[in-house]
């Protein structure tokens, strides 16, 4: 514990793209995607992947959030 600090905390500015028009956090979202691409490195899903991956998620069990006791 320290001691001594009587200052109040004071919430924290908000930086970045959390300041940032959300239009402009998208504009530069796009910038990066469109280079992923060109690069090679990008990810883009066949039908088959996103199949599988909507077929894994649904064979989980909802999460309710309670437990069973």
């Amino acid at each position: 514990m320290i001691e001594g600090n009587s200052e109040t905390t004071r919430p924290r500015a908000k930086r970045g793209f959390a300041v940032m028009d959300p239009t402009r956090v998208r504009e530069i979202a796009s910038m990066g995607g469109r280079t992923a691409h060109a690069n090679g490195r990008a990810h883009e899903f066949t039908s088959e992947e996103a199949r599988a991956a909507g077929k894994k998620r649904h064979q989980r069990a909802p999460d309710t959030g309670a437990s069973a006791a």
